[in-house]
C-alpha cells in the first residue's frame, strides 16, 4: 500500500487532475490486478451474507417499501428484487436501493473499522443489480465488489466523518461509483467523474441515527447506492462533475470534513497490487450494532463467574471513546438506551441492554431479544439500570494506535457485586472477528445464511442459489442475470405494485 496526501488546495492554480484523489481511486478502479484468491472467496461469502440477512428482514416495512417503489420501474432486461420470482425485473438503480435496504435493515451484515465502523458489503447489491441490466457474467462482478470494498475501506480508514457528526454511510457513494466503473470496464477519466458527482451529492448528517425514532438507517445505504449508479450512469454520458471534490477550497473537506487547514493520509494500492481490504472486514454474529458483538460474547464469557445475578450491585464497562459515546452513556440519547419500550434501533445499539440480556440467557437470540416481552422482563430491566460505560484511555489506545485487523475493539468489564468483590473479565475482539475465538469460514456463513432463511425459502432454490453464488468468478451473464434468491410466494408482502405514494 502506498499513502496518499489529501489537504485543501487554493482555487487557482488548479491542482493537477492525476493529483486529485478522486482521480487516485478512479486509478484503483481500472487498474486491472491480478485476482486474489482469498479476497475472492470472501466476497462470495459476503454475497452469501447479505443474501441471508434480507430474506430474513424481508416484510419488515422500509424492505416493503423499497421494494413496492422498485415495483413501480419495470424494465426488460433490467434486475431482480431480493425475494421476488426472476422474471420480476425492475430499473437497476432501483434495485440497488431497494436491495440494499434489504440487506440493512437487520443491522447483522459485516462490518469494517477504520477512522470509523462502517459496513461494506452495502456496495453489492448495486454491483450485482447493474450487472444483470448491463448483462456482466460473474468475473466482472466479483472484480466490481472488491473494487468497492478496497475504495470503501481506503476512504474510511483515512477521513473522518463522525467527529463533524457526518454519517459514514456517505462512503457507499463514491465505492459504489468506483466498483461500477470496475464491472463496466470503463476508463479512468469517466470513473473519475463518476466519483466526484457520487462523492458531491451522497453526504448526511448523523442526525439519521439519532434524536426521534426514525427508520432513515435503513434507507440511508440504499439511496447512496442509487446516487452511486445514477452518477456512473451520468459520467457515462459524458457529463462532468464538480472538481477537486476532495480537496477545493469549497470541497467535502473545506466545508465539512475538519475545514481548510485539515490533513488526510488515505491509504491505496499500488499499480498491480491486489485487491484484499474485504479481508480487513468481518460479518456480525448476533444483530446488534458493530461495538456491541464484543458485548455478547464477553457477557457469555463472563456468565459462568457470576453465581446470582441479582446479586450485581453494578456492572461498569470500559470502552474506547466512540463505543461509549455511540451505544453507552456517553450517547446524548443514552436514557432511550435504558427505556424497556424502546424501539430495536435503540436497543441494539445499547450496549447496557446487549449486557444484561447476554449475562442472564448466556447468548444472543437475534429475533426474541427485540420482542416487548423480553426488552420488559423484570430482571432484565433491574440489571440493565445497573450497568453503566465510561470512556478508557487504554482502549482508546488499543483501537487509535492500531491499524486495520490489529484494532482492539472489544472493552473490559468490571462487575462489582453487594459484598464488594469485584469480577473483572475483557474480551480484545469479537469472536467471529478474524482474530477472535470463532472467525467464520464458509461453513459458518452457510449455517447464519440456513438459519436466516428457514422457513421462508425451498430447498431447492436454496440450493440453486448457493451453488450459483459459489461459482461465481465463472457464472455467464445469464447465470448472473439468476443470481438472486427468491422466497416462496406465501411468506412474502409488498409482490406489486401500489398507489400509496407518487411512483
Amino acid at each position: 500500500m502506498k499513502t496518499h496526501e489529501v489537504r485543501v488546495h487554493p482555487a487557482l492554480p488548479w491542482l493537477e487532475k492525476e493529483e486529485h484523489l478522486a482521480w487516485k481511486l478512479a486509478e484503483v478502479a481500472t487498474d486491472n490486478e491480478p485476482l486474489d484468491d482469498e479476497a475472492a472467496a470472501m466476497a462470495i461469502n459476503r454475497i452469501i451474507d447479505i443474501a441471508g440477512v434480507s430474506v430474513a428482514a424481508i416484510n419488515r416495512t422500509p424492505v416493503l417499501n423499497t421494494r413496492t417503489q422498485a415495483l413501480a420501474h419495470p424494465r426488460s432486461p433490467g434486475a431482480t428484487l431480493i425475494g421476488l420470482p426472476n422474471d420480476s425485473r425492475v430499473e437497476c438503480e432501483w434495485v440497488a436501493m431497494a436491495n440494499t435496504a434489504a440487506s440493512r435493515e437487520l443491522d447483522w451484515h459485516d462490518t469494517a473499522y477504520g477512522a470509523d465502523a462502517s459496513h461494506p458489503c452495502e456496495n453489492i447489491s448495486a454491483i450485482i443489480a447493474v450487472a444483470q441490466q448491463c448483462g456482466k457474467g460473474g468475473a466482472e462482478v466479483l472484480r466490481g465488489i472488491l473494487t468497492a470494498y478496497e475504495v470503501h475501506l481506503c476512504l474510511a480508514k483515512g477521513l473522518k466523518y463522525r467527529p463533524y457528526k457526518m454519517d459514514h454511510q456517505a462512503l457507499i457513494g463514491p465505492s459504489v461509483a468506483a466498483g461500477l466503473g470496475t464491472l463496466l470496464g470503463l476508463d479512468t477519466d469517466t470513473v473519475f467523474q463518476a466519483i466526484n458527482y457520487a462523492t458531491h451529492i451522497c453526504l448526511a448528517t448523523r442526525q439519521g441515527r439519532k434524536g426521534m425514532p426514525s427508520s432513515w438507517k435503513a434507507y440511508a445505504p440504499g439511496h447512496f447506492a442509487k446516487l452511486g449508479v445514477e452518477s456512473v450512469d451520468r459520467a457515462m454520458r459524458g457529463e462532468t462533475s464538480p472538481a477537486p471534490i476532495f480537496e477545493g477550497d469549497m470541497s467535502l473537506i473545506a466545508t465539512v470534513l475538519g475545514g481548510p487547514d485539515q490533513v488526510y493520509q488515505v491509504p491505496l494500492p499500488e499499480k498491480g497490487e491486489p485487491k484484499r481490504s474485504i479481508l480487513e472486514s468481518y460479518t456480525k454474529e448476533y444483530s446488534v450494532s458493530s461495538h456491541g458483538q464484543s458485548v455478547v460474547d464477553l457477557a457469555r464469557k463472563m456468565k459462568p463467574q457470576i453465581s446470582d445475578l441479582e446479586d450485581v450491585e453494578k456492572a461498569v464497562l470500559h470502552f474506547r471513546h466512540e463505543s461509549h459515546l455511540i451505544t453507552g452513556c456517553g450517547a446524548k440519547d443514552h436514557a432511550l438506551m435504558y427505556d424497556p419500550k424502546a424501539d430495536k434501533r435503540f436497543l441494539d445499539h445499547s450496549s447496557m441492554y446487549c449486557f444484561a440480556v447476554s449475562l442472564e440467557d448466556g447468548g444472543w437470540n437475534n429475533v426474541a431479544n427485540y420482542t416487548p416481552e423480553r426488552a420488559q422482563r423484570e430482571s432484565t430491566v433491574r440489571l440493565w439500570q445497573r450497568i453503566s460505560t465510561v470512556e478508557d484511555d487504554e482502549w482508546n489506545d488499543r483501537f487509535d494506535n492500531r491499524d486495520g485487523l490489529e484494532k482492539d475493539t472489544g472493552l473490559k468489564a468490571v462487575v462489582t457485586m453487594k459484598d464488594g468483590t469485584e469480577i473483572i473479565d475483557e474480551i480484545p475482539v469479537a469472536d467471529a472477528h478474524p482474530r477472535g475465538a470463532r472467525p467464520f469460514d464458509r461453513p459458518r456463513y452457510i449455517e447464519k445464511f440456513d438459519g436466516l432463511i428457514k422457513g421462508a425459502v425451498v430447498q431447492s432454490e436454496r440450493d440453486r442459489y448457493i451453488d450459483l453464488v459459489e461459482r461465481l468468478g465463472s457464472l455467464t451473464k445469464d447465470e448472473v442475470s439468476e443470481l438472486n434468491i427468491q422466497v416462496d410466494p406465501s411468506k412474502i408482502e409488498g409482490t406489486k405494485r401500489d398507489d400509496r405514494g407518487i411512483f
